[in-house]
């Protein structure tokens, strides 16, 4: 991968990278096309990080597809797909770990200890390995996202980091791999996500700025319709840091289980 990388740097082509813990979806697709735009080269990876994972979460059971996985890049114009085995991207004495201290803490990293440093160290590794002059990652995992940004800016990396809007179902479900664990029901029921993070953009749209106000407009479309809510929060959309009111930038972050399945959005405000 890397001899690759120095031979596509050397003839001076811009190399665009999308990470990826494989079973792709349309919403992977999309950051394949946009990456497409952005360079000359289009890498992708698929590695399922145990980094990131927590003791009893699904790392055995993540859904795995590597042959649909490159048909699908290669759909999109991909050049390179990097499939790394767990032995190849941690030798048995590896310890070093790369962490954002303050944008990990809360919201996902409050329900998930660890697992931001698991995500950047990984990147980091993989931003080593493949050198992209522009990496593209879904707005889906906002505070993934804000971690990678801050990562970047701290030690100094040469790569762009670029955000892409999440793409949805039709009802307005934000698209993941872990979607495949829904049953009909709890896929039917999971539209009240979005919905609740609407009602709550519709709230603000119309004036209100209070913090509590807003979550308890999206709380009162949610609650009744999923299993629990793991977290419903306002922060400032840079910082991450918590909002009582919107006098800035702002995007509401929730997370909530339908039976053993978790699923993640956020929905802007104020920008």
């Amino acid at each position: 991968m890397l001899a690759w990388s120095e031979a596509a740097r050397a003839r001076g082509e811009r190399i665009a990278f999308v990470p990826t813990m494989g079973f792709l979806h349309a919403g992977h697709v999309r950051l394949l096309e946009e990456a497409r735009r952005q360079g000359q080269r289009l890498a992708l990876s698929v590695f399922v990080n145990p980094t990131q994972f927590g003791p009893g979460e699904d790392l055995a059971r993540y859904p795995r597809d590597l042959d649909g996985d490159l048909d699908k890049a290669a759909a999109t114009g991909a050049d390179v797909a990097f499939v790394p085995d767990v032995a190849s991207m941690y030798g048995p004495h590896a310890q070093t770990f790369v962490e954002a201290r303050q944008l990990q803490k809360g919201l996902c990293g409050g329900s998930r200890p660890g697992h931001f440093a698991g995500v950047a160290t990984v990147v980091c590794k993989l931003f080593n390995i493949v050198r992209p002059h522009v990496a593209v990652f879904g707005e889906k995992d906002f505070q993934q996202l804000a971690v990678l940004r801050r990562m970047v800016a701290d030690l100094n990396m040469p790569v762009e980091i670029l955000g892409v809007p999440t793409v949805r179902e039709p009802d307005g479900l934000a698209l993941s791999s872990r979607n495949s664990y829904l049953s009909p029901a709890e896929r039917q029921r999971a539209a009240a996500l979005h919905a609740g993070l609407s009602a709550a953009h519709a709230r603000h749209a119309a004036g209100e700025t209070n913090a509590a106000a807003l979550i308890a407009a999206a709380s009162a479309v949610i609650a009744p319709r999923v299993d629990r809510i793991d977290y419903l929060e306002l922060r400032d959309s840079e910082t991450l840091a918590p909002l009582s009111n919107v006098d800035r930038p702002a995007v509401m972050l929730a997370a909530i289980f339908l039976g053993t399945t978790r699923l993640i959005d956020n929905q802007r405000l104020g920008c």
